[in-house]
């Protein structure tokens, strides 16, 4: 069940060499990274038609980085070779083929081109996707450099680096002038961008969360406990190293290279109850997974947890990219906890999936009836329109009890199984399209908490009566939030959660937040509406 078909090596030891050449040659500008306009004069020479170059670009740039690092170089020119070999380009035309037997493409003069004069070679210390230590180095230093300097979208080699630069230049500006991060979201960091994409799983104890991922990279990782009773007592994430550890929270939490730093916000008591898990595995090269304490239940709930819990759920459900709801068939009520963790996942309805693990373990008539209710228990909880998704199965390493569920049930659950796999497939190739809509969602945010920041200071008083104003502003918060609705035609449903800003905003006083600058919020509404849709078009297809 090799979600990725991730292989250590995609090409032959001895043609390592040849394409090392071939991609330093083809890297104009020695950044590590093969762009649209490099791409377009590289692949030419293959004397491939424009219509089929296009295919080749849009198969190895599956997650459209705008940019090919080596191992998408390697993957396009194995492409090209299969193509003038007359072969159908397709998504998976690479999938059943042995990539060590495929020869390198015939690029008609290169070998001509390269003796004549090699262009700058790339930097050494490539990382996973073939990016530059440089291309790395560079773009960190825009998050450190207090220099107000701009620089030209034109200069970026890709879709992140370009959010990066904007962030920089026009959202943080608004963000920091407004204290956003003290409301919303904590500033983002370099780190933040380039996170591969997070899959975080949730649910009652013994729902199965930590065997799910066990089943997924088909073996354990360090500090894996797995039992009946709640045996995760902490938030694990599980990501690539280079060697098997266990790294304490308050250690991960300061790790520039990480982007965990938002949670140093929920306190010691937090960090001490988080880990990070770190191994060398194909499968954690392209996804982070986010390991969960079980949601208390029953009489449990009354014992206080030192932290808040439903506070850091909902911190990571902001940065992850799949939210699994994990359900077991002889634990369906859905308890006060677990309620408000649901319900601080509100906004991020697209990334949840429910999952009804350890279904082999009733007959396919209970089964039917297990479905039914959890449905309604779900229909209750999340109040939405919508049918939420439930995956049926039994994710574990054991084979599926056969005498339990029946033909029917078997068939069922492989069908479940191959759905939900997919889903999980199309997270790496998705990663750069979510990065930009949650940056799109974050932008709409803080322009909306500005508008709302710069109206409580204009309802402020000059003189006299200031924390009776105030107060009265607090209570009234809705109301306010409306009149800040109409005045700039915003809409409703973009507004913040009115209880926790008045539990933020108590903290405050009003006369030190700022006015509505509205030459600030233009530069975002400009960004929307011109700079991103400009950035998109840089890194489309080339050949499009």
């Amino acid at each position: 069940m090799d979600i990725l078909e991730a292989r250590p090596n995609n090409h032959a030891k001895h043609d390592e060499k040849l394409y090392r050449q071939w991609f330093e040659h083809a890297d104009a500008d020695g950044d590590g990274r093969i762009t649209g306009n490099d791409a377009v004069n590289f692949f030419s020479l293959s004397q491939l038609s424009r219509q089929e170059l296009k295919q080749v670009w849009a198969v190895a740039d599956s997650k459209r980085q705008g940019f090919l690092g080596f191992k998408e170089f390697v993957m396009a020119m194995q492409i090209i070779s299969l193509a003038q070999s007359g072969n159908e380009i397709t998504a998976d035309i690479l999938k059943n083929t042995g990539l060590e037997m495929i020869s390198p493409p015939a690029m008609e003069g290169l070998d001509e081109m390269i003796s004549k004069g090699r262009r700058s070679p790339i930097k050494k210390g490539a990382d996973s996707n073939g990016t530059s230590t440089r291309a790395q180095l560079e773009s960190a230093q825009w998050f450190t450099s207090k220099s107000t300097k701009k620089a030209s979208l034109n200069s970026v080699t890709s879709i992140i680096d370009g959010l990066k630069r904007l962030y920089i230049e026009k959202l943080k500006p608004l963000e920091v002038t407004y204290r956003f991060n003290d409301f919303c979201s904590p500033i983002l960091t370099n780190s933040d961008f380039d996170a591969k994409p997070m899959v975080m799983l949730l649910g009652q104890y013994s729902t199965g969360k930590t065997t799910f991922i066990k089943h997924l990279l088909r073996t354990s990782y360090p500090g894996a406990h797995i039992g009946p009773e709640p045996t995760t007592d902490r938030f694990v994430v599980v990501m690539s190293g280079p060697d098997e550890r266990s790294v304490p929270g308050n250690t991960v939490a300061v790790q520039a290279d990480m982007p965990f730093s938002g949670l140093t916000g929920f306190g010691t008591a937090f960090l001490s109850k988080f880990e990070c898990s770190q191994m060398p595995h194909p499968l954690l090269e392209h996804i982070t997974f986010v390991d969960t304490p079980g949601v208390l239940s029953g009489e449990k709930q009354r014992t206080q947890r030192s932290y808040d819990f439903t506070g850091v759920t909902s911190w990571f459900a902001t940065k992850c990219d799949l939210i699994l709801l994990l359900f077991d068939p002889h634990k369906l009520d859905i308890s006060d906890e677990f309620k408000r963790v649901i319900g601080s996942l509100r906004g991020h309805d697209d990334k949840i999936r429910v999952v009804l693990n350890k279904a082999d373990q009733i007959d396919t008539q209970q089964l039917m009836r297990v479905y039914g209710a959890l449905m309604w228990s779900l229909g209750k909880v999340l109040n939405t329109p919508e049918v939420m998704r439930v995956y049926i199965g039994s994710f574990n390493d054991k084979p599926i009890n056969d005498v339990a569920i029946g033909p029917i049930g078997k068939e069922l659950f492989e069908r479940e199984q191959e759905d939900l796999l997919a889903d999980l497939k199309d997270i790496p190739r998705k990663a750069c399209d979510r990065r930009i809509n949650e940056f799109v969602k974050r932008a709409r945010a803080a322009k909306i908490h500005a508008y709302i920041i710069g109206h409580l200071k204009k309802e402020m008083p000059a003189m006299m009566g200031k924390a009776k104003a105030q107060q009265r502003l607090i209570d009234n918060l809705d109301e306010e939030f409306g009149k800040v609705q109409r005045e700039y035609h915003l809409p409703a449903g973009d507004f913040p959660n009115v209880e926790h800003f008045k539990e933020v905003l108590s903290g405050y006083n009003f006369d030190k937040f700022e006015k509505i600058k509205l030459k600030m919020i233009q530069s975002v509404d400009d960004m929307l509406g011109y700079d991103i849709p400009d950035l998109l078009r840089k890194f489309r297809n080339p050949y499009d």
